[in-house]
Order: C-alpha cells, then structure tokens, then sequence
C-alpha cells in the first residue's frame, strides 16, 4: 500500500504537469503558422525533411520565450512536450545530496530536449534553466509521435541524435574517471570543440560562453581548480581567452597528455 507521502508527491508532480500545460497554453506567444520555414531548418531533427514537410510540422508548434535564469523543466517533473531550442542556449542539470550541481549538458539553438519523457513515460531526470533569454518552440507528445509514424526522416535523425547523445555520455563517464583535474578539463574543451569548435589559423575556437563554474559543474572540480588550470594554460600558451569570452584551443594545447 502505497504511503500518504508517496500519495502526495504524485499529487504535487501531477498539479505540476497541469500548471506546466497551462502555463504553455496562455502564455505559448504563438503557433508558427506564418512565415518562412527558416526557423526549423537548423533543427538537427528536422533536418533532412523538404519545405513542405517542415510547413506541416510547423502548424504543431507554439513559441515561447524564456528568460535568462528561468526553469523550463524541473527535475523529477512530469513533462507532456518536447522542447526545441531557437535561439539561446539552456543547460540540463542537477543537484546531488550534497547539494552540489552537476552539469550534464548544455544545449544551444537547433538542438532540443524532454523527448525522453516522451518516449519512456517517466518524468524528468534533471531540470533544465535557461542560461540566457531563450526563445523555445514545443511540440506535444501527440504530434511528436504523429512525427516519429509519418516522417521516416525525423525518426532516424532522431536516432541518430540519440546515438550520438549515448557516446557523448560514454565520453564523460571516461573523463570523471581521471583524477587529475587538467586530464578532466582538457578531455572536457576537446568535447567541447566537437560540437561548438571553429578552426582558425591559431586554433580551434570554442564558440560557447562559459564561466569558470560551469566549467567546473561539467567536470566535477572546484572552480578554484578550473581557474588554477587555465591560467597555467594562458601562461604557457596553450589556450587564450579572447576578447569575445571564447576560448581558443592552440596547437600546443594538443601535447597536453591525457
């Protein structure tokens, strides 16, 4: 039998889920039912599908702004839609017992999340905060499967993503395992480079804003150590730190031994 406190938690998660709907349908600013379909093109799950099929799909979404340090999701909350990122980056996170948080990942326009809810049925592993303003399109969890059964396409973009997703996660599990912090930060800016890197003459430009704590959230390390680690890298030539906040990996950054 289940206990009152077991009972009230699934209340309060279910009163969540209804706030949540509720929240999308009066103040969603608006469905995208106007304009080019430029907007869903630099979706990695839309991407293979011809105009025509991105107008279809564009009928089913509602547009939502977010602004910087807001939630989107919190953890543990029941979730009936998928999240599609515009324009402006979020990061998916949680708190351990120890009440420090752990940054799982970071996502920027094109990319999306709360599809696993979707799939599986079960609520939100982490909560996800919007780190600048943000402007968000949703997708229920009817027309993402009415997606997934007519759109070929979208399905093996999308299990594709997921693969990629699943390697991702292998790289981070292999990266905690090392005990020294430049081994964990190094490991973690050549991830970096995969998805947001720029090749330049000097270097590979990292094209992503990230403080010293987030950096540490992501590797498990105090601030202190990350801002230790980097500066010995500025100093030796490693790395620089442009005027715009990116980080540039040099070539000598390479000879750092894992």
């Amino acid at each position: 039998m289940r206990s009152s406190t077991s009972k009230k938690t699934a209340a309060d998660r279910n009163k969540k889920m209804s706030r949540a709907e509720a929240d999308i349908d009066t103040r969603g600013s608006a469905h995208i039912k106007h304009g080019g379909n430029g907007i869903l093109k630099d979706v990695a799950l839309f991407a293979s599908l011809a105009d025509k099929e991105l107008q279809q799909i564009r009928t089913h979404i509602i547009l939502r702004d977010f602004k910087k340090n807001q939630t989107i999701l919190h953890e543990e909350e029941t979730s009936e839609f998928m999240y599609i990122i515009i324009s402006g980056k979020v990061k998916i996170s949680r708190v351990g017992r120890d009440g420090k948080e752990a940054i799982l990942s970071m996502h920027g326009s094109g990319e999306f999340f709360g599809e696993l809810s979707l799939i599986d049925g079960r609520t939100s592993p982490a909560s996800v905060l919007a780190v600048e303003n943000s402007n968000v399109a949703i997708i229920s969890k009817d027309h993402f499967y009415s997606l997934l059964y007519t759109q070929r396409k979208v399905m093996e973009n999308l299990l594709k993503i997921l693969c990629s997703r699943l390697r991702d996660a292998w790289q981070k599990i292999e990266m905690l395992n090392f005990n020294d912090a430049s081994q964990r930060l190094k490991m973690l800016l050549n991830m970096l480079s995969e998805t947001y890197g720029e090749k330049t003459p000097k270097g590979t430009v990292l094209r992503v804003r990230l403080i010293h704590q987030d950096l540490a959230d992501m590797t498990g390390l105090t601030r202190e150590t990350v801002t230790r680690v980097l500066d010995r890298w500025k100093k030796s030539g490693e790395i620089d730190v442009l005027s715009s906040k990116f980080i540039r990996l040099n070539d000598e950054f390479q000879s750092i031994e894992l």
